[in-house]
């Protein structure tokens, strides 16, 4: 499928003052971002050899770390050393891939303990009248470090980052979930919405804020201190900096379809599209790790299809 550019209606465009005719970068601006947001954003996107300051260009104005809200326009980066952006590698990821494809112990046991956790989609707050007769539809777990990346996650040694993990299975402990709605799930999955657990876990929208959910803070249910439940703040951290990657980094990522109708060519599209090596990558290790358990066992129940 075609993938879509995140750059397209942006109203804040970044720019270093050394090269004021070419954007570094962009944001589209929801009216719930602040100065203070924006400043925190430009801190992960920023590789500066001295520290620097952001002026609005015009009516030129010094970006504060307030509250005040971010407006639209052009912004420029002055410092007397050099600033580039970070070059850091930005980690895709795909919508519900594995949880579509295996009913493993492991991730029923993850899903089981998200829902008895939340019991409701802590981002948008929508609630499950139905989690009684333990009906979920439209509920979905959603892991924040995604299992098709086990090998970068254990390269970084992000397991220190879970305190509860059960049979060294880190990447399924309920520290590693959220529960959202199918539509939400889609929109974190594809880094289109965030959260910013060092502003009070607000709630960041990258793109449209369509769902009206910008400027929330995800319900405390989830991340209660003196629950040993509670999800992981560096793993928040971790989707939030890809988040800012995905969506302010010069055009910005590609966001990648994978709803690939029965029939389709769905490693023709990959092929032909936007960064086709990296999205193979990990199409094929989504699907590797939704084939085996970490023990190296087949952990689907029912042929991929049904």
């Amino acid at each position: 499928m075609m993938t879509a550019d995140r750059s397209e209606g942006r109203d804040v465009h970044i720019f270093a003052a050394s090269d004021p005719q070419h954007a570094i970068g962009g944001l589209w601006r929801n009216d719930t971002i602040t100065q203070r947001t924006f400043l925190s954003m430009l801190e992960i996107l920023i590789v500066s050899t001295t520290s620097y300051d952001v002026y609005r260009r015009s009516p030129r104005a010094k970006v504060q770390y307030t509250d005040q809200l971010l407006e639209a326009g052009d912004y420029d980066i002055e410092s007397e050393g050099t600033i580039v952006v970070t070059d850091e590698r930005y980690c895709p990821r795909t919508s519900s891939t594995i949880s579509s494809l295996s009913a493993s112990g492991r991730l029923k046991s993850f899903t089981k303990a998200v829902r008895e956790r939340d019991g409701r989609c802590v981002i948008s707050g929508l609630r499950n009248p139905q989690a009684l007769y333990g009906r979920w539809y439209g509920f979905e777990a959603a892991h924040i470090f995604p299992l098709a990346l086990e090998a970068e996650f254990t390269a970084h040694n992000y397991r220190r980052w879970i305190t509860n993990a059960q049979d060294g299975d880190a990447l399924n402990s309920v520290q590693n979930g959220l529960l959202l709605s199918s539509i939400v799930h889609k929109l974190f999955d594809q880094y289109q919405i965030s959260i910013n657990p060092d502003d009070d876990y607000r709630i960041i929208c990258f793109l449209e804020d369509f769902l009206d959910l910008s400027g929330r803070t995800v319900d405390p249910i989830c991340r209660n201190p003196l629950d040993d439940r509670r999800v992981s703040d560096g793993l928040l951290r971790w989707h939030f900096r890809h988040a800012v990657f995905a969506n302010m980094r010069g055009a910005g990522e590609p966001t990648f379809e994978d709803d690939f109708p029965p029939g389709s060519d769905m490693l023709g599209t990959i092929r032909n599209g936007t960064n086709a090596g990296d999205w193979m990558e990990f199409q094929l290790n989504a699907r590797l790790r939704g084939t085996f358990d970490s023990q190296g066992t087949n952990s689907i129940e029912e042929p991929l299809g049904k």
